[in-house]
């Protein structure tokens, strides 16, 4: 029984390991844990509830990132990590949340006040995947920031550390901008004659 015990705890602690030492009930279920297991897991501390049918490991160590893919498994897998919050996560620029940025396709009924939630089907090659979560690329985060209207300084100074890292380039930028938005696509090229003068 010991073995069995041990070989369980193995397998949640790999599964857990890829999501920031977090999981659902449902994954628990599949791993092997009953619901009365789980309760009991609760109970006796070795297990934290975060929210209904997620929990999270108790002795996890935790990572830069890992409440990221607490909202991913919260979505449903749904969820991508977007707009500010993914420009943080590249650390680009100074723009930042409050909230967390989930990009979730049309139809998602989900909401809490931790998450700021944007609507829109992306496409493959705006997302780019994580330990734990997908998130947007820096060009489609810069785009989407863009869109909503931020401080047009700001958008230029993201966009040159953007560019500085490696991270896009204005041809790229300008060019999905304008297939995408061309709200957007106009205050980048704001942006870029801003950050081309030295702001």
């Amino acid at each position: 029984m010991p073995s069995v015990r041990r070989d369980l705890r193995h397998r949640l602690f790999a599964l857990a390991a890829g999501q920031g030492g977090y999981f659902t009930a449902a994954q628990a279920k599949t791993v092997g844990y009953s619901h009365q297991a789980q309760a009991h897991h609760v109970h006796a501390g070795n297990w934290r509830r975060v929210d209904r049918g997620l929990f999270r490991l108790v002795d996890w160590v935790p990572g830069m990132h890992d409440e990221l893919a607490r909202w991913t498994l919260w979505s449903d897998g749904k969820g991508v990590v977007s707009h500010e919050t993914a420009l943080a996560v590249d650390d680009v620029g100074e723009l930042e949340s409050a909230r967390v940025d989930l990009t979730v396709p049309p139809g998602f009924r989900k909401r809490d006040h931790a998450v700021r939630l944007h609507v829109s089907d992306l496409l493959p090659g705006d997302v780019v995947e994580h330990a734990g979560f997908r998130m947007t690329t820096p060009v489609r985060s810069l785009i989407d920031v863009a869109a909503g209207g931020v401080d047009e300084e700001q958008l230029a100074r993201a966009i040159d550390d953007a560019r500085t890292k490696g991270l896009v380039t204005p041809r790229l930028l300008r060019e999905r901008a304008e297939a995408l938005d061309p709200k957007a696509a106009l205050y980048i090229e704001r942006a870029l004659a801003r950050a081309a003068q030295g702001m």
